[in-house]
């Protein structure tokens, strides 16, 4: 009996949620399951931020959290290799057994009071009476209930989606998405910068997978960029500093985690920027510090090698952070940095 007066409590509550997601000032008005249409990336994040903005003030999550869970999302299907469905606006994602219930035995069930029947996390989050699996609002609301389950703080939030994700770093990621979305008020955050000044001189190529001494055998997980003591190093996206100080064998160094959940490692500098710490979030093209020649010793180790950066780039993979091969992304940086530097034609 307690059981079944549980069950009705989460689906009433489920209804309120879904009743206040189908009043009017949500994007979709009721008996419409479509979000606006977006026909470029800017419009896009433009729409999507409409949405979390909408749901948020009906939930009271932050739009910023929920973005960031989004985002969070879409770093794991592009890490599964996974491409999103056409005209698809949010990342969020469940499988169609999470959706409707294990023990559904209707796997396409679109109706939401027998998905909450069996356990499943449909919502309809548009107004039109369906919980639809490949509706964006319905996912988003969905994702939203699923966050308030062990009640509405911030660490309450947190408990939540470490129940869901049963992985901390899941967390921490959101946490940090969440921090960069905070500071600069829009999704439209998908600008790169090459790490060093093209005015100054400098040199790289691939040296990915090149054999290392000092510390034992090991490979070159990264690109050296070659350059003379202080030039500026500059961050290469909108991230987060993620840790930042000493090791012995980068010497001064700065890791920074991006929007992509990727960790851009700035290593051998010769000093850092004094106003940065670690939990700031910072822009392309600013400056974290300088090229230096630090590493392979105690702290303060300095010209053991010639001045250069080496830049390091790591994907998240859930548990572990894995390194890949940064040299077609400084190339791809550099060239945008170039092209913004060409005069325009009137």
């Amino acid at each position: 009996m307690k059981r079944a007066t549980r069950r009705n409590h989460r689906w009433l509550a489920g209804c309120m949620v879904l009743c206040l997601l189908a009043l009017p000032n949500t994007s979709a008005a009721a008996g419409e399951s479509k979000v606006p249409e977006a026909d470029t990336p800017r419009n896009a994040d433009a729409v999507r931020k409409d949405l979390m903005q909408k749901v948020g003030e009906i939930t009271g999550i932050p739009w910023t959290l929920l973005a960031a869970v989004d985002r969070y999302e879409h770093t794991l299907n592009k890490s599964a290799k996974k491409p999103p469905p056409a005209n698809r606006l949010i990342g969020i994602d469940f499988t169609e057994l999470t959706w409707v219930g294990m023990m559904n035995p209707d796997h396409e069930d679109t109706d939401p009071g027998s998905i909450a029947f069996f356990g499943g996390v449909g919502k309809d989050g548009s107004g039109d009476g369906l919980a639809d699996r490949s509706n964006d609002l319905d996912r988003l609301a969905s994702m939203a209930t699923l966050m308030l389950r062990k009640g509405r703080t911030p660490e309450d939030i947190r408990i939540s989606l470490w129940d869901y994700y049963n992985n901390t770093r899941s967390v921490q990621r959101i946490d940090q998405f969440t921090a960069i979305y905070e500071k600069f008020g829009t999704l439209s955050l998908h600008q790169h910068a090459f790490p060093l000044p093209l005015k100054a001189q400098y040199s790289y190529r691939s040296t990915w997978g090149a054999s290392r001494g000092w510390g034992g055998f090991r490979i070159h997980e990264g690109t050296d960029l070659f350059a003379g003591y202080g030039v500026p190093v500059r961050s290469t996206a909108y991230g987060y500093i993620e840790v930042k100080g000493w090791n012995p064998y980068g010497g001064w160094r700065v890791g920074i985690r991006d929007l992509d959940n990727v960790y851009h490692y700035y290593a051998h500098l010769s000093g850092f920027d004094k106003k940065l710490q670690e939990g700031d979030v910072v822009e392309p093209g600013q400056v974290i510090g300088w090229v230096g020649s630090s590493g392979y010793g105690k702290p303060g180790t300095s010209g053991k090698f010639p001045p250069h950066l080496h830049f390091g780039m790591y994907k998240d993979r859930g548990l572990t952070d894995w390194p890949f091969d940064p040299y077609p992304s400084l190339k791809k940086y550099e060239n945008e940095d170039r092209k913004k530097q060409k005069p325009t034609r009137k």
